[in-house]
């Protein structure tokens, strides 16, 4: 009999005002660890999903009412469909009401003088619906109708001039508002790609970034792989396809959780490199990967100048979080790379996340769990956060991480109300680390990251659809957030609004209360509004709330594993290999000490085998208890004596290295001691993290009659991988 996993959804549909269960899911999210080594922490919530929290569903204060809002306010969803739909014949918004109909559908704001990016010479095709001005409107109207759902795809096709002023990237003429969403290709196969770049737009994305792993497609030196999961040019044409826009971040640094931080591990042995500093050989080989990547994209024509979806480059990662231990050597590194970048002609504006210094014309952008405070290094640039952490990747031996969905909402909320102009989920599909690609150490191969759509690729319920909602409700604030002028009022000690007004008598506001305990009711413009403790009301007319951060409409599905009984099949027959405990014929090699494994493995397998032998007079048996005391770098070890096992160690997360003891039995005689050390996912991240090592640094034998004694110094052999079967290891 055959078992498997199977995967149950619980439906539990609330479409009334959820209110938090007592054990809060309400103030500012706060993972465990902080500054540029924050995700090498953990974070926990004791939020419990709405449809758990029996019980504590309200329809809310004055019967349904929310404060000073019409019972009968339109819902998210019927805002949303009438903005992307004809209006009736003379029907216009209330806030333009008293012009023409064909002037208030069509009258845009002259926008301020922008900063123009690059030189490029780039041409936008006129749209189809704009070449039937002779036509009569009722013809007009029905080819606007068919040509709607098409004008996604419309826009991407054209070539597109991509550049930026101090509000806004600006495509094509058009300041744009960006709802990015993180898919890393790698981790999904292929046949995934399709439906989960949908779901993303599904969800109200625009645009899908994806890091570019250095790793996975530069195996060997100058041996390149763009296959399978790693079929880059694939998956950016289906984004294309999708009608999106497109993120690229090439690093080729990248950090990620990904092992060795994508950077390939055999550069570290190239003569004289050192990473992420001002060194030759590690610029050299950067430069000519970028180059590589770059000119593969300009090739397949994939950026938006050459009618491709890509808007955004980027290179470098977070280096501004760990420039510091670098010294004198950092700022001309950091410099060198945008400069590298902007030399290869893209077409499209390049950023650099965490980098506080990134020179003009490069856009330094904020990643954190909150981004609402971030300004840009230059007024000239506009207001981008590229990683928005949904929730947060696994290490082994920790609880599924969890961060609720009002306070994602209330963290991008209080973004775009603050001047932010493009916001990225990092990430919105996690996926799953294949093969050794996990980083760490002690990463889980499921990177689900509590994201919108799960591992499987299944919403995640009620996140997906909040922030759906959510996106909906931003963009009915779209054109006056990024032509009007803001203003801030304070509504109280801890309340606030954020109000935008533009040339055409459009109005939208932001009203926040960021007291984490307690409920407020407000006024704004002589209305009363109820505020939820750590919430944002979007009004996209300065009257009507359309959305609440902190009330959840949305249905919800809880997850479980459930054993499911599979049909047993006809098997050839089993293979049964019995394995030879430490060192079976000629040694790799042998030395007096310890050598670091990862220098003896170069990871080609996470396995190393330590063996020593040591011989035990009878006489000093006599001491009675004996233990072997190991200390190693990491990451994990199983011990034999004598062809038995005698214990298992391992780090965690948070620290790699550890320290044991465990009881033995000794014999008279010749005693053999065999070590299996094993990684876990290599280092992804921190300064000078190549040198990061693992393996053994000292083992001791205590309990004899003539003291502890210590074997670090013993003659000891080495194998890489346990066995001759050793595909079956790596």
């Amino acid at each position: 009999m055959l078992w498997a996993w199977g995967i149950v959804y619980s439906d539990c549909t609330t479409r009334a005002h959820v209110r938090p269960p007592a054990t809060g899911c309400r103030g500012p999210f706060k993972p465990i660890g902080h500054g540029p080594q924050q995700r090498a922490g953990s974070l926990q919530s004791s939020c419990v999903p709405p449809c758990a929290a029996r019980g504590r569903v309200s329809l809310g204060r004055n019967g349904g009412r929310d404060g000073g809002v019409p019972s009968s306010l339109h819902t998210v969803d019927e805002l949303w469909a009438r903005a992307h739909s004809t209006p009736p014949r003379g029907w216009m918004p209330p806030h333009r009401r008293g012009a023409s109909a064909h002037a208030a559908r069509y009258l845009l704001p002259k926008p301020p003088p922008r900063r123009t990016y690059t030189t490029v010479s780039t041409t936008t095709s006129t749209p189809p619906i704009m070449a039937t001005a002779g036509a009569s409107s009722s013809s007009r109207l029905l080819l606007g109708m068919l040509l709607l759902p098409l004008l996604p795809l419309l826009v991407a096709a054209a070539n597109s001039s991509v550049t930026y002023d101090q509000r806004s990237l600006i495509i094509s003429g058009r300041r744009r508002l960006i709802i990015s969403a993180s898919i890393h290709y790698p981790r999904s196969v292929p046949e995934m790609w399709p439906k989960l770049v949908a779901e993303a737009k599904d969800g109200g994305a625009d645009c899908i970034e994806s890091y570019v792993f250095w790793n996975g497609h530069e195996p060997a030196p100058g041996q390149y792989y763009f296959e399978e999961r790693f079929d880059l040019v694939r998956f950016v044409r289906i984004v294309k396809d999708a009608g999106l826009y497109m993120m690229l971040r090439i690093g080729p640094f990248v950090a990620a959780e990904w092992n060795f931080g994508g950077v390939p591990v055999w550069l570290h042995y190239v003569p004289g490199t050192v990473f992420r500093t001002n060194n030759e050989p590690f610029k050299s080989h950067m430069k000519r990967f970028t180059t590589y990547i770059v000119d593969m994209m300009k090739k397949e024509q994939l950026f938006a100048s050459q009618g491709g979806p890509i808007i955004l480059a980027q290179i470098e990662n977070e280096y501004g979080d760990i420039e510091q231990p670098y010294g004198a050597d950092a700022k001309p590194y950091a410099m060198w790379a945008a400069s590298m970048a902007l030399a290869q002609n893209t077409g499209v504006p390049w950023i650099m996340c965490q980098q506080y210094d990134a020179p003009d014309p490069v856009i330094n952008t904020c990643n954190s769990f909150y981004c609402d405070q971030f300004k840009p290094n230059s007024p000239t640039k506009p207001k981008l956060w590229t990683e928005n952490w949904p929730g947060w990747f696994q290490t082994f031996g920790e609880s599924n991480p969890h961060r609720p969905p009002e306070d994602i909402a209330f963290a991008v909320a209080r973004f775009f109300g603050k001047g932010g102009s493009v916001q990225n989920y990092y990430v919105y599909h996690g996926g799953t680390n294949f093969g050794r690609t996990a980083g760490g150490p002690f990463i889980t191969t499921s990177y689900d990251y509590d994201a919108p759509i799960d591992e499987y690729g299944l919403r995640r319920l009620p996140k997906w659809a909040h922030l759906r909602d959510l996106h909906k409700s931003i963009k009915l604030c779209e054109h006056t957030l990024l032509y009007g002028n803001s203003s801030f009022l304070s509504l109280g000690p801890q309340q606030e609004a954020d109000v935008y007004t533009d040339n055409s008598g459009g109005c939208i506001a932001f009203l926040a209360n960021v007291d984490t305990e307690k409920d407020k009711v407000i006024t704004f413009q002589n209305r009363s509004y109820d505020l939820p403790a750590w919430s944002v009301s979007i009004l996209p007319d300065c009257k009507n709330v359309v959305f609440n951060t902190a009330k959840v409409q949305s249905q919800t599905l809880m997850m479980d594993m459930v054993p499911s009984r599979l049909q047993t099949s006809k098997l050839d027959g089993w293979s049964i290999f019995r394995e030879k405990i430490g060192i079976w014929g000629k040694s790799d090699l042998v030395r007096n000490g310890f050598i670091d494994h990862i220098n003896t493995t170069k990871d080609s397998t996470d396995y190393l085998w330590y063996t020593t032998s040591f011989h035990v007079d009878r006489s000093h048996l006599a001491g009675g208890n004996h233990a072997v005391h190991i200390d190693s770098k990491g990451h994990a070890v199983q011990a034999f004596l004598n062809n038995e096992l005698i214990g298992s160690a391992y780090g965690n997360g948070s620290k790699s290295s550890f320290s044991v003891e465990m009881p033995i039995k000794l014999r008279a005689g010749k005693n053999e001691l065999s070590l299996l050390s094993m990684t876990v996912g290599l280092q992804t991240a921190g300064p000078f993290y190549e040198w990061v090592g693992a393996g053994l640094t000292s083992v001791k034998i205590s309990g004899m009659e003539n003291g502890t004694v210590d074997l670090s110094s013993n003659n000891w052999a080495y194998k890489v991988r346990p066995s001759r079967f050793s595909n079956l290891f790596r």
